[in-house]
């Protein structure tokens, strides 16, 4: 009996030593600790803007204004909590005769600079066809990058 069962844990260290590996080595390997979260009400993914509404959305950047300067979608308006106000004023006609549905996008992930200026955008001109882009910036960079890649 304890030999049958030395034989069987040094079997199963051999097989997990062999699945880790090819997980490993494979080039599509997919993460084992991401697990794809549902969207929430007010998000959205860059699939569902290029599928539904062809990627002609107004792109709101609500990150801070040197990191916009450095970089942004291209066509995106700067909108954040650091100069709302001000900023709002010089977009109020954009924002009140834009017919296409709204995007806001922060950093990353776990940003909620975006979330607040939908909430504050809500609040100041009723806007309702207004979303957060689920993983901010990281996400439109990598989804540009394919296609730059021709993927």
């Amino acid at each position: 009996m304890f030999t049958a069962l030395r034989q069987a844990t040094i079997l199963m260290l051999l097989v997990a030593t062999a699945a880790w590996a090819t997980h490993a080595r494979h080039p599509r390997a997919p993460a084992l600790y991401l697990v794809e979260e549902p969207l929430r009400d007010d998000e959205v993914s860059m699939q569902v803007i290029q599928q539904r509404w062809k990627g002609k959305v107004l792109w709101i950047d609500a990150r801070l204004k040197e990191q916009y300067d450095e970089e942004h979608i291209p066509g995106a308006v700067l909108l954040n909590e650091q100069h709302f106000e001000e900023q709002l004023f010089g977009l109020l006609d954009t924002l009140q005769t834009n017919t296409k549905p709204i995007i806001l996008y922060c950093n990353a992930a776990k940003c909620d600079a975006s979330r607040k200026i939908l909430e504050r955008l809500k609040q100041t001109l009723s806007i309702e066809n207004a979303f957060v882009l689920k993983g901010g910036w990281s996400a439109w960079r990598q989804v540009a990058k394919k296609e730059r890649e021709g993927n």
